[in-house]
């Protein structure tokens, strides 16, 4: 990205689709629609439809009430204001990112065995893993989309 040339700010339909391909628990595909509509009704949020969550996933809706938003963001475990400011929403995405390369039991052992090490050792790490990531091909981006 050029510098002095703002990022493209994500509609509402594109961050909420990002959370329901991220966030979900390991094991199992996304929610479904009619699991996160239940899911906000059972913890005490308001009335929602499996149709409407959709309406608004696919951007066919795009003006929800904020105590919607606010028990997505619940049901998603995001703050509400990843649905408001487009700083804190790339924040939380890369988050989000960083949690669902985690489902993959490698990753995690390798991030968990780390964790104590000094500030060098890890640096030292860091570097083993951008020279095998360079000799595998795989660019910077990928390791966050996954």
């Amino acid at each position: 990205m050029s510098e002095g040339v703002p990022a493209k700010q994500r509609t509402l339909a594109e961050k909420l689709d990002h959370l329901f391909v991220t966030v979900h628990p390991r094991g199992r595909g996304p929610y479904s629609y009619e699991d996160v509509a239940s899911g906000i009704v059972r913890s005490g949020g308001p009335t929602i439809s499996a149709s409407y969550i959709w309406s608004l996933r696919t951007g066919k809706k795009d003006n929800p009430t904020m105590k919607h938003l606010e028990a997505l963001a619940s049901f998603f475990g995001v703050a509400p204001a990843y649905f408001f400011s487009d700083e804190s929403s790339e924040r939380i995405a890369a988050e989000l990112s960083l949690l669902a390369s985690m489902r993959d039991n490698r990753v995690r052992d390798v991030a968990l065995r780390a964790s104590g090490l000094s500030t060098e050792t890890l640096a030292t790490i860091q570097g083993f893993i951008e020279r095998a990531r360079t000799l595998e091909g795989l660019a910077d981006d990928e390791a966050s989309s996954q």
